[in-house]
């Protein structure tokens, strides 16, 4: 792609500033590994093993050799079954993590605060530092209606650079008279990835998942036998609540709709369509058992993911 254009003004809220991407890996240091557990504790009842990285996972209990560590004694087993029985563990083979972020036409609106797209940036720019600094390999793809860039899987910060770098150039390419959206952008990369070998990473999926349909939810169902997956939706305020008080000006860069929210006629046909789109892709998500995370425009992703964070069952 071309380098960045100069006439777009990259405020951080409507145009993602590089600067800013990259001075997220100081909060995102702090983040760290508490990012695997907020996606290992929405994988609860999924899941058995730790959701990535590096250490060691539970095999099975046994009966005690000599020799054995005695740490790894289980006195209730052992009095529930009379005899001593141990823990057996095994390694835990790496899991590089992948994070694929969209910045799609459809992620071109904002009502408060950010646009969609550049909330995806500054999340897809947190996700990979606070990996970086868990200890684990970082891939990325960023994607457009048209195009793509991929990160290899790297442990080099310069590397994560280089993401927010293609962040930052996908979004300033967004702009009111760009091309229409592509509606089957969605499915052909989910596509694309299962076409990559590597498997068993942790797959963090960054969009507002526009076009979701039947076959994004096979596509996912068959992604998850390869690969953990959160998914991150990125949606606007008014997607959940039209205020009638506040007219609705829509453009597609070439004509314009004035709606009067004002009128119950309008505003509540439009408000079940909002939320019909979300149900949607919400109940395609738990149908492929893909848990699903929600992030508004309202907020900025460090204090929504710091929330999250908190949240019971999500260790510090």
């Amino acid at each position: 792609m071309s380098p960045f254009p100069p006439e777009r003004r990259a405020d951080g809220l409507a145009y993602a500033d590089l600067g800013r991407l990259l001075a997220l890996e100081v909060p995102a240091r702090r983040l760290g590994a508490r990012i695997t557990r907020l996606a290992a504790a929405s994988l609860i009842g999924q899941h058995t093993s730790a959701l990535r990285g590096r250490g060691l996972d539970f095999q099975e209990l046994r009966h005690y050799r000599p020799g054995d560590d005695l740490r790894r004694l289980d006195s209730r087993a052992t009095l529930r079954h009379g005899t001593p029985l141990v823990r057996s563990f095994s390694e835990e083979r790496e899991r590089p993590a992948l994070i694929w972020v969209d910045q799609r036409m459809d992620m071109f609106f904002g009502s408060r605060r950010y646009l969609k797209s550049t909330l995806a940036a500054e999340l897809g720019a947190l996700l990979a530092w606070s990996t970086l600094h868990a200890g684990d390999r970082v891939g990325g793809l960023v994607f457009g209606d048209q195009d793509e860039e991929r990160l290899r899987p790297t442990r080099n910060p310069a590397g994560i650079r280089a993401f927010c770098a293609a962040l930052v150039r996908h979004n300033h390419a967004l702009a009111a008279d760009g091309e229409p959206a592509n509606g089957a952008r969605l499915n052909q990369l989910l596509e694309a990835l299962l076409g990559v070998p590597e498997r068993g990473g942790q797959l963090y999926l960054v969009s507002d998942f526009s076009g979701c349909d039947e076959r994004t939810r096979d596509l996912l169902q068959q992604l998850r036998q390869r690969h953990r997956i959160l998914a991150l939706q990125v949606l606007d305020p008014l997607a959940l609540q039209l205020h009638g008080d506040t007219p609705l000006n829509l453009s597609d860069g070439n004509a314009w709709l004035d709606l009067d929210l004002r009128r119950k006629a309008v505003r509540h046909p439009v408000q079940a369509y909002l939320r019909g789109r979300l149900d949607a892709v919400a109940e395609h998500l738990r149908l492929a058992q893909v848990p699903l995370l929600r992030l508004s425009t309202e907020q900025a992703p460090l204090d929504q993911l710091r929330r999250e964070l908190l949240r019971p069952g999500v260790s510090a």
